[in-house]
C-alpha cells in the first residue's frame, strides 16, 4: 500500500519540480514508510512521486515509480494486483521477462502486452494508480472497481494534478483552496461527500472502476467506466441463478475461500479485524481454514454494553483457534483520537465509527502490517435493518394517494417537535399506555417526512439523510444531484429491497465505509483488505435472489450459511451491532466544552459558511435531551474542526512550498 502523486502542465518543468513533488509524496509518508520516489521528464512536463509502504517484493526490485520493461509507460501505483501471480504466468509464456515478483511489474508488462483498457479488465484487486505513456504522452489515472483506493485529481493554473489524498495537493504551490459550498451541503446531508464530489472547487474524486486519460494543457477530460456496478446488477438480474440453494451457498463458499486466499498473500505478517460479526467472521473463518498456523485477529471492546461487541469476537476466535488480541478502550482513550480526525480524514468525514476503525486499525499495526476486513457484506448481501423498515413503512404508506399523503405531512409539520411534545404531556392521562411513546414530536416530524415520499426511493433517500434541508443551512449553497437524489436504476432493478442496496453500494460503499477503512488504516501504515469486495463475489451476488440474502426478517442469509458450515450458529446468531460510540451522550457530557467552542456562534459566524441560528437549536435541543441530533451535531464539528486542522496546516505546507512550477517556461 502506498500513497501517490503527480504533475502534469504544457510547459517544460522547472528546476523546482523535484523538490515541490518531494513536498508533495513527504505529506503522505503515512501511506509509505518504508522508502520513497521521483520520476521526471523535464521536457515532457510530467513528474512522478511514491510513498512506499512494502508489502510484495521487497527489495528494491520492488521501488516506484517503475518503468516497464520496453520502457514505454511508467507508473505510480498504490494498492494490490491480487491476481498477479496467475497474470505472470501468462505473461511470461508470451516472452516477457521479469526482475523482480512485485504486483506492479506485472501490472506493466501486462499494459504492454494488452493495453491499458483490457488489462485493467483482467485485474483482481484495488488500487489507484497514475501512468505515463512515453509514446503517446498521456498521463492516464485509473481506480479499483468498487472503490477501495482513492484518488483526487483537477486542474490548477495550467497545471493538472493527481494524488491519494488531498493533503499532498495542497502542498503544491499555488493551490487554491476554494471551499465549494454546493459540495458542502452534500456532506450534511450524508455525513460524507460522494464522489466525483471534493471539498475544493476545481477538484474531483476519480469515480470507482473508471480510467482517465489527460494530455499536458487538456482541462475537462471525463472518466470512461471499464467497469460498472449499474451494468453489473442490471445483468444479474437479467441472468439470475439458476441453481438450488445449496447450490449457491457452496459456490459462495467457493468464491469468498479463493478471494481471501488471494489475499493472504504478503510478504509481512498479516492479521484480520474480527468484531464476532457476520462479515469479519466468515472472513477470519476462512483465513483459519486456508492457515497452517493461528491468524492473528483482533478486536476493540468497550465497556458500554450497547456498543462492545469484543465480547463476541472472542468466542468465534476460541472457537476458530486465532490468536486473539483484544483492547478494552475507555472513554476517555476513545476520545483522545478526535482532534486526529480532520488531519486524518483530509476531507470533512463524519461517520462516528471513524473512531473505533482507527483504534482498531492502530492496535492491528502493532504485530501486523496487513490485515483483511468484513466490509462489503452489508450492501452486497443486504445486511442493514434499514432495509426492512424501509420496506415495511413504504407498504404501509403505498395505498394512500399522493396528494392525501402530502397533506397529511404538510399538517403534521404545522407544528414543531417541541409543540408536539407539549400536547402528548397534556393528553398523558387520558391516552392509554399503548400510545405513550418517548419524543414523540421527533417521530411525528419524521413521519411528515416519509409521507411527502412520492416513490421509494425518495422515501430512503430521507431515511438516510441527515440534515434534510441542508442548502438551507449552508449560506448561498445549491445542493447538486447525485445518484441518491435522481434515483436511476439500474435496468431491471424494480424490487425496493436490490434498489437499496443498489443505492448503498454506489454511494454510501465507496464514499463512507472505504474511505473510512483506507484513512483510518493508512494513518498507521496498516493495508486493510476487503476480500468480500472481490468483484466476482459482487457479480454473483447480483444474480442471487432477495429470498437468498433477506429472509425471515434478517440479512445477508447466503452468507450465514457459509460461516454456519465454519461456525456453529449460535456463537453468530444475534441482533445487528453497529461498530460505533456512545456519541450522543459524549456531546452532552465530556466532549460538551470541546463542541461548545466548535459551535459557538460568534465562531460561527465569523466563518461564514452556516445559519448559526439553526445549529445552535439544535444543540440546545440536543443537549436538553429533548432531541437526539448527535449525527447532524457531529457533522458540524467535524466540518469545523477540519476549518481549524487547515488553518493550521496552511501555515506548515507554506513552509514546504517551492517557488512553484505551475505556469512555468523553461527554467
Amino acid at each position: 500500500m502506498c500513497g501517490i502523486a503527480g504533475i502534469l502542465q504544457p510547459h517544460q518543468l522547472n528546476g523546482n519540480a523535484h523538490a515541490v513533488l518531494r513536498a508533495m509524496t513527504d505529506t503522505l509518508r503515512h501511506r509509505g514508510p518504508d522508502d520513497s520516489g521521483v520520476w521526471m521528464d523535464e521536457k515532457a512536463g510530467i513528474a512522478m512521486g511514491h510513498r512506499r509502504l512494502s508489502i510484495l517484493d521487497l527489495s528494491p526490485a520492488g521501488h516506484q515509480p517503475m518503468v516497464s520493461g520496453d520502457g514505454r509507460y511508467v507508473i505510480t501505483f498504490n494498492g494490490e494486483i491480487y491476481n498477479f501471480q496467475a497474470l505472470r504466468r501468462e505473461l511470461e509464456s508470451l516472452q516477457h521477462v521479469f526482475h523482480g515478483h512485485s504486483d506492479t511489474e506485472v501490472l506493466l508488462a501486462a499494459v504492454s502486452q494488452w493495453g491499458l483498457e483490457k488489462a485493467v479488465e483482467r485485474f483482481n484487486g484495488m488500487f489507484a494508480f497514475a501512468l505515463w505513456d512515453r509514446q503517446a504522452r498521456t498521463l492516464s489515472l485509473g481506480r479499483d472497481r468498487l472503490g477501495e483506493k482513492p484518488l483526487y485529481y483537477g486542474w490548477t493554473g495550467g497545471a493538472f494534478l493527481c494524488a491519494s489524498e488531498l493533503k499532498a495537493l495542497r502542498a503544491y504551490p499555488g493551490f487554491k483552496e476554494d471551499i465549494d459550498r454546493d459540495v458542502l451541503t452534500l456532506f450534511l446531508r450524508y455525513g460524507y461527500i460522494p464522489a466525483p464530489y471534493c471539498i475544493f472547487r476545481g477538484f474531483r474524486k476519480l469515480p470507482a472502476g473508471t480510467l482517465l486519460t489527460v494530455r499536458a494543457g487538456q482541462t475537462g477530460a471525463e472518466p470512461v467506466p471499464y467497469w460498472s456496478l449499474r451494468d453489473t446488477a442490471a445483468r444479474g438480474v437479467a441472468d439470475p441463478y439458476a441453481g438450488s440453494e445449496e447450490d449457491a451457498v457452496a459456490h459462495l463458499d467457493g468464491l469468498l475461500r479463493e478471494a481471501v486466499g488471494l489475499r493472504m498473500v504478503a510478504d509481512v505478517p498479516l492479521g484480520a479485524f474480527l468484531s464476532g460479526g457476520i462479515d469479519s467472521s466468515t472472513v477470519v473463518a476462512l483465513m483459519q481454514a486456508q492457515s497452517s498456523r493461528p491468524v492473528k485477529t483482533f478486536s476493540i471492546g468497550f465497556r458500554e454494553g450497547a456498543y462492545d461487541e469484543a465480547k463476541f469476537a472472542s468466542g468465534v476466535a476460541r472457537h476458530l483457534g486465532t490468536d486473539h488480541t483484544e483492547l478494552y478502550v475507555s472513554p476517555a482513550e476513545a476520545q483522545a483520537v478526535i482532534p486526529r480526525m480532520p488531519s486524518l480524514y483530509d476531507e470533512p468525514f463524519a461517520d462516528p465509527s471513524q473512531i473505533p476503525t482507527f483504534l482498531v486499525s492502530e492496535l492491528a499495526r502493532r504485530q501486523v502490517t496487513v490485515s483483511l476486513s468484513g466490509d462489503g457484506g452489508d450492501e452486497i448481501f443486504g445486511g442493514y435493518n434499514r432495509y426492512l423498515l424501509s420496506r415495511r413503512i413504504w407498504n404501509g404508506i403505498r395505498w394512500m394517494p399522493v396528494a392525501v399523503r402530502r397533506g397529511a405531512g404538510r399538517a403534521l409539520r404545522a407544528l414543531t417537535p417541541g409543540a408536539w411534545d407539549a400536547l402528548f404531556r397534556q393528553a398523558g392521562p387520558v391516552l392509554p399506555n399503548s400510545v405513550a411513546v418517548q419524543n414523540p414530536g421527533d417521530k411525528l416530524q419524521k413521519l411528515a417526512g416519509v409521507l411527502t415520499a412520492d416513490h421509494p426511493g425518495a422515501l430512503y433517500w430521507g431515511l438516510v439523510s441527515l440534515w434534510k434541508n441542508p442548502a438551507g443551512v449552508v449560506a448561498g449553497a445549491v445542493e447538486p444531484a447525485t445518484v441518491f437524489s435522481e434515483a436511476h436504476y439500474p435496468a431491471g432493478l424494480t424490487d425496493f429491497l436490490q434498489q437499496m442496496m443498489f443505492m448503498d453500494a454506489v454511494t454510501y460503499l465507496p464514499d463512507d465505509i472505504l474511505v473510512k477503512v483506507d484513512r483510518a488504516s493508512m494513518g498507521v501504515s496498516l493495508e486493510a483488505r476487503v476480500p468480500i469486495l472481490d468483484h466476482r463475489v459482487v457479480e454473483f451476488a447480483w444474480r442471487l435472489p432477495v429470498s437468498m440474502k433477506i429472509r425471515h426478517g434478517q440479512g445477508k442469509w447466503i452468507l450465514r450459511k457459509v460461516l454456519e458450515r465454519y461456525v456453529p450458529r449460535e456463537l453468530t446468531h444475534r441482533p445487528k451491532m453497529g461498530f460505533g460510540v456512545p456519541i450522543d451522550s459524549w456531546l452532552r457530557g465530556p466532549l460538551r466544552d470541546w463542541s461548545e467552542t466548535l459551535l459557538d456562534e460568534r465562531r460561527l459566524h465569523a466563518d461564514g459558511f452556516f445559519d448559526p441560528r439553526q445549529i445552535r437549536e439544535k444543540w440546545a435541543e440536543h443537549l436538553s435531551g429533548r432531541r437526539n441530533w448527535q449525527y447532524l451535531i457531529w457533522c458540524i464539528l467535524m466540518f469545523q474542526a477540519w476549518l481549524g486542522e487547515r488553518e493550521r496546516l496552511a501555515s506548515v505546507t507554506e513552509r514546504h512550498r517551492g517557488s512553484g512550477v505551475a505556469g512555468q517556461g523553461k527554467g
